[in-house]
C-alpha cells in the first residue's frame, strides 16, 4: 500500500486508517500563527457512509487504498445475490444485496455499473443517476389530472414503491433519480 502524507490529499482520494476504508470528502490545509500547521478533514467511510471529521499533524504518513475499479453489467439475480460481468474481460461475480444497498432497487438486466474493490471486497458499486423502468403495479390513472401535484404509490418491475402523479399507469416507462427514488418524468 503506498503511504502519502497529510500534504499530498486530494478529494476523492482513499485511505486505510484504523482498519477503515475512507474517502476524503474534503480538507483544509491550516497554517496558524503559532504551532504547527496541521490539516483538517472530512472523511466519509465506504461501508457505514457515516462522516468522519478528523485533524492530522501536516506531513504525517497516512496509508492510500487502492480501489480497482471496474465497469460491470448486471446479468441476473441467483438466489439472494446479483450477478455481475466485466465488460472488459467477462469474468462474472456475484455481489450480495448488502453490498449493492439501495442501488439494487434499480437493477434491470443488462444495466451498467461501476463496481470498486478493494482486496477482493466489493466497497462501492456506482449506477446511473437516472433509469428509466417500467411501472408494475398502480391504481388506475385519472384522466385529466395532470396538474394538481397529487400522487399515489406505483411498484416499479423491480420491486421498488414510489410515488408517481396521478396520470401514470401500468406499464408506463418512467425515469426515477436513483440517489432520492423519486419520479422524474414519464417517458
Amino acid at each position: 500500500m503506498p503511504a502519502i502524507t497529510t500534504n499530498d490529499l486530494k478529494n476523492g482520494i482513499t485511505l486505510e486508517i484504523d482498519n477503515g476504508l475512507y474517502t476524503v470528502v474534503d480538507f483544509q490545509h491550516v497554517k496558524p500563527g503559532k504551532g504547527g500547521a496541521f490539516v483538517r478533514t472530512k472523511l466519509r467511510n465506504l461501508r457505514t457512509s457515516n462522516i468522519l471529521e478528523r485533524t492530522f499533524n501536516a506531513g504525517v504518513r497516512v496509508e492510500q487504498a487502492i480501489l480497482d475499479r471496474a465497469d460491470m453489467q448486471f446479468l441476473y439475480k441467483e438466489g439472494d445475490d446479483f450477478v455481475f460481468m466485466d465488460t472488459a474481460s467477462y469474468e462474472q461475480i456475484n455481489v450480495s444485496p448488502r453490498a449493492l444497498g439501495e442501488s439494487a432497487d434499480y437493477l434491470v438486466e443488462g444495466a451498467k455499473a461501476i463496481i470498486a474493490q478493494y482486496k477482493d471486497e466489493i466497497v462501492s458499486v456506482e449506477i446511473a443517476v437516472t433509469v428509466e423502468l417500467n411501472i408494475a403495479v398502480t391504481e388506475p390513472g385519472i384522466q385529466g389530472d395532470r396538474v394538481s401535484g397529487a400522487r399515489k404509490p406505483a411498484t416499479l418491475e423491480t420491486g421498488k414503491v414510489i410515488q408517481v402523479p396521478l396520470f401514470v399507469n401500468i406499464g408506463d416507462r418512467v425515469k426515477v433519480d436513483t440517489r432520492s427514488g423519486e419520479y422524474i418524468t414519464r417517458v
